[in-house]
């Protein structure tokens, strides 16, 4: 049975999760994911179970280290979270089985989950995919919590049900689910049609996660209109995202 921690999932587009602890309670996360915490928790960094287990973490895309929240006080105390861009903040049941997600998309979990590397077993997939030969496991008894771009889509296939997605608008899916790359078919599609060459399939049995705003294509966005035009446009646009982050 997983471990129950209790949660409260904060905001709509750029949420943060808050984690209540009961007096010797612990839970773990990504290094300088904090907002606040209360009095009685303590942290501690570490590698988390050894030199092997922060390596695994690097490789997989996060930190080599790994922070523990411990509420060593004598009533609860609660621990705040959240990621460093815009999105949503996916709580995942890993009593359910394994599940591999982007790199970068884990922000805390229980005590007694594990953070390691897991290498796509299928070559078109690595090369083509996204993400690489490289994606995040995540396992254990317990809850997870994943974070993601804009709004997110969960489903849940049935047994041989297939989805085609764009390999940058997926964020994770249980180890049950075949994930492999296909080449767009149609060689004005490929050229025009916006999508790029190849997109991810996933063929259940097993839960999926869909965002709709990977950061890739926000940075993009950004960088195409910081780089377009004149200095007069540019100076337009820091103007604009300058008086936004100002509040006026």
């Amino acid at each position: 049975m997983a471990d129950q921690i209790d949660y409260t999932i904060l905001g709509d587009d750029m949420q943060a999760v808050s984690i209540c602890l009961d007096p010797g309670e612990s839970v773990r996360a990504d290094p300088g994911s904090m907002m606040w915490m209360e009095d009685g928790i303590e942290m501690e960094t570490s590698t988390g179970g050894g030199i092997m287990s922060g390596l695994k973490r690097a490789i997989g895309g996060e930190s080599f280290f790994i922070t523990t929240f411990t509420n060593e006080g004598g009533r609860l105390a609660t621990v705040g979270f959240a990621a460093d861009y815009p999105g949503r903040i996916i709580p995942v049941d890993l009593s359910r089985g394994e599940v591999l997600c982007q790199r970068d998309a884990y922000l805390c979990s229980a005590q007694g989950i594990e953070v390691s590397v897991a290498f796509t077993k299928k070559l078109g997939a690595g090369f083509f995919g996204g993400e690489g030969f490289i994606l995040q496991k995540l396992s254990g008894d317990g809850l997870g919590f994943i974070h993601a771009g804009g709004h997110v889509i969960e489903r849940e296939l049935a047994a041989g049900e297939t989805l085609r997605v764009d390999t940058g608008c997926i964020v994770g899916f249980e180890s049950t689910v075949d994930y492999d790359i296909k080449m767009v078919k149609g060689v004005k599609t490929m050229l025009f049609g916006g999508e790029g060459l190849f997109y991810a399939t996933l063929r259940g049995p097993g839960l999926c996660w869909i965002q709709t705003l990977p950061f890739s294509r926000l940075a993009d966005r950004i960088s195409a209109a910081g780089g377009a035009g004149s200095k007069g446009e540019h100076k337009r646009f820091g103007d604009i995202v300058g008086g936004f982050l100002g509040g006026e």
